[in-house]
């Protein structure tokens, strides 16, 4: 009887705790299947897995465009826009009726940018089309709601922007687009981003907004018009409101504003250790490329981003000791030729030129940059410019892209310091790995060497992974 008693005073218990547990167990169960399935709690179908890696389909273009403008800027989409795989809408002040019918196989659609009467009180911008430029964002977020799906990056930009889509969809793929994000880049001049913002992404040079981000600032966008009535661009608005929602700029380096006038062979020749994402401003600077034109010479560029854009601009250097020269290849755009040794960290300095945007400051530049010295004539270059892929050239798993002398340093006396004169070379050819050029993580430049290549009479620089430990 004591032991009987001694059970059921256990069992008793063990009865009760089971119990409970059952009902606290259907009582989560509960809990669970009402915040799954109501409204406010349910996840949007538009976050989708990271596991999902982001491709082209993510992206939603924003364009900005001027009606009026629209004939010098046209070319500018169409060289990077592919008809049936990039999605997005240019937004026009007016309809551009001189333009139609619309060339719907080689430009993203259009629409009419809203009206914007309401906001007439609160507009005391010296240009009326900064409010217009600014709801663009809302516009084109609304439109993607109503009609597309499946939209991570909402990519605003102007109409003469120039993107190199496949390292865009690179640079985003690094991000979490469920998470709120405003990436681009800001000016490369001090002085444009003293009037403006040092913590603004520039316009022109386009940005990207993940999803959140784009729908945060689409459900405030009124209440950013009112708070900033005096601001005197949209990129200033926008940035302000980006800050108010608690999100700043992550800067990405090859989102590229272009802040200065006349030649910018220098800088693209020693572009950042970062895949080129945009150009901007090219009806503001010289031909990026001799004896063209500016719609001449973008296209030709674009000839060397479908076979490689990865590798676009991307610097690297070496050395041909027999003749003492240096070698800083900026792949798909220059080769530069230095008849003295000259070492990585001093080529990665962009050399000057341009000029900046505007005057004021002091350096000018974001960057450091190294001028063209007169008291050293041998550091001035021979400067070779992309000519052509040559397609018969590939061999042992590269590719062959030429680069064709453009002119002579001049008044470069080699000899004194025991080095050769690189006067007589007229072509380069660069061999570079088939495989693209991996980015995630932390990559080093390529290293190289110069070659003699059978059959040819030029010199080839061969593209290379650097060895371990290996200093150039």
């Amino acid at each position: 009887m004591e032991v009987a008693f001694v059970k059921s005073r256990l069992v008793e218990p063990t009865k009760k705790i089971c119990k409970s547990a059952v009902i606290s167990g259907i009582f989560l169960y509960l809990i669970y299947i009402f915040l799954s399935t109501h409204p406010c709690c349910k996840s949007s179908e538009r976050l989708t897995p990271l596991t999902i890696p982001t491709n082209i389909s993510h992206l939603f273009f924003g364009i900005s465009g001027a009606s009026d403008a629209w004939s010098s800027k046209r070319h500018y989409i169409q060289s990077w826009w592919k008809p049936n795989t990039t999605r997005g809408i240019i937004f026009f002040d007016k309809s551009p009726v001189q333009h139609l019918p619309w060339p719907s196989n080689s430009l993203p659609p259009f629409r009419v940018s809203e009206d914007n009467s309401r906001y007439r009180e609160y507009n005391k911008h010296k240009m009326p089309f900064v409010i217009r430029t600014l709801r663009v964002i809302e516009e084109t977020f609304r439109v993607v709601q109503n009609d597309e799906g499946d939209v991570r990056w909402y990519v605003m930009a102007d109409h003469d922007t120039v993107f190199m889509i496949n390292n865009l969809v690179e640079t985003l793929s690094k991000y979490d687009h469920t998470k709120y994000y405003y990436i681009g880049m800001n000016s490369e001049c001090i002085v444009s981003n003293i009037v403006f913002s040092f913590e603004m992404a520039f316009g022109g040079a386009g940005y990207a907004l993940s999803y959140p981000l784009a729908k945060a600032l689409s459900s405030n966008m009124d209440l950013c018009i009112k708070r900033y009535p005096t601001m005197f661009s949209s990129d200033q608005i926008l940035q302000s409101c980006v800050h108010d929602l608690g999100v700043s700029l992550t800067q990405e380096k090859g989102f590229h504003q272009i802040d200065f006038h006349r030649d910018i062979s220098g800088f693209l020749s020693a572009h950042p250790h970062s895949p080129l994402v945009s150009l901007h401003h090219l009806d503001a600077v010289d031909p990026i490329f001799p004896s063209t034109n500016r719609v001449e010479s973008v296209n030709h560029l674009m000839k060397a981003a479908a076979v490689d854009q990865s590798r676009l601009l991307q610097q690297t250097v070496c050395y041909y000791k027999k003749h003492n020269w240096t070698f800083s290849v900026s792949w798909g755009y220059s080769v530069q030729i230095y008849e003295e040794i000259l070492p990585p960290s001093y080529l990665h300095r962009p050399l000057e030129t341009f000029i900046p945007w505007k005057k004021g400051a002091n350096p000018p530049y974001m960057f450091n940059t190294r001028a063209i010295s007169k008291d050293r004539p041998c550091e001035s270059p021979h400067f070779f410019f992309f000519d052509s892929v040559e397609e018969k050239y590939r061999v042992m798993d590269h590719i062959v892209t030429s680069y064709a002398r453009r002119s002579l340093p001049g008044n470069c006396n080699s000899t004194a310091g025991g080095s050769r004169s690189a006067d007589s070379v007229s072509k380069i050819r660069v061999l570079s790995p088939l495989g693209k050029l991996g980015w995630q993580g932390g990559g080093r430049r390529e290293c190289c060497d110069v070659v003699q290549m059978v059959g040819m009479d030029s010199l080839a620089v061969k593209l290379r992974d650097c060895m371990n430990d290996e200093m150039v």
